[in-house]
């Protein structure tokens, strides 16, 4: 789909970088000529990857370091470590933490578990590589994973829902404010692509599992190479001109869960005979 050579010698810093959709982003990017950096709370995790991605493209593309980013002294760290090494060109904000629960039942330290990933974390990982761009005079790009609920809200998953808003409000406003310096700022709201661990957190069975594949207009989960497509495009030069958007990549499923009369999709071809009639007797 693209040139081999589209990200050539691109730095571009993913955290979660170590499993999920952060590392189906990070073999993308190494694929098109990146060089990539990837940060995460498990140091084990990052290790293999980091191993497998050197094995692969080679040692000299691939760096890696642990950290919380809910630490905004660890997240200082980090960056200045790989900015000392080559300096940034992308930011990918994909780290996050969801879980499904009723909100009555959540304790403060749930909410918080959650915002100081999703939302203060995405926060000092995007301000701590913006302001070295700022500084050195240096276009840069950032990309966030996000989701439709974004805006909309969604229940039970409350602390996501206000956590993934924040970080919207975040790519819009910087989007407005560094647009002058050369900075690009935009999101993905995926929809469903299922990730181990994730998934098991958020779909407690089979039968939540065909609800939902049901309520997609296109009837199917995604696939990471869908999503990794995308975001190529979006750190890309071939975005140039595009900042401050929310793009959903979802088969169509806020759509499909918006539209007041699109629960007439279950309606049988003699329910809608039954209905034309109805409107004959009108």
């Amino acid at each position: 789909m693209y040139q081999p050579d589209l990200l050539k010698d691109k730095r571009i810093l993913i955290t979660g970088g170590g499993s999920g959709l952060g590392k189906a982003m990070g073999r993308s990017f190494l694929e098109l000529g990146a060089k990539i950096a990837i940060c995460g709370r498990r140091e084990e995790v990052l290790k293999e990857t980091a191993a497998e991605f050197a094995k692969d493209f080679g040692a000299e593309r691939v760096a890696w370091q642990p950290c919380d980013i809910r630490d905004p002294e660890a997240v200082e760290a980090m960056v200045a470590a790989f900015w000392e090494d080559g300096g940034l060109d992308v930011l990918v904000n994909n780290a996050a933490g969801n879980f499904a629960a009723k909100s009555e039942t959540l304790s403060h330290r749930a909410v918080d578990a959650v915002l100081g990933i999703v939302l203060h974390g995405t926060a000092y990982v995007t301000l701590a590589v913006g302001k070295r761009w700022v500084e050195a005079g240096r276009k840069g790009t950032v990309l966030s994973m996000l989701t439709s609920y974004a805006w909309s809200g969604s229940a039970y998953v409350l602390p996501s829902a206000m956590g993934k808003a924040g970080a919207l409000a975040m790519t819009r406003s910087l989007a407005a404010e560094w647009g002058q310096y050369g900075i690009r700022l935009n999101a993905i709201a995926p929809g469903p692509f299922p990730t181990e661990g994730a998934w098991e957190r958020l779909i407690p069975n089979d039968e939540i599992d065909r609800a939902w594949k049901e309520k997609i207009p296109l009837g199917r989960f995604g696939e990471h190479k869908e999503l990794t497509n995308l975001a190529v495009f979006l750190v890309s030069e071939l975005s140039s001109y595009m900042t401050g958007e929310l793009v959903h990549l979802d088969g169509g499923e806020w759509i499909g869960g918006a539209g007041q009369f699109n629960l007439l999709k279950s309606l049988s071809d003699a329910d809608w005979e039954e209905m034309k009639g109805r409107g004959r007797k009108g």
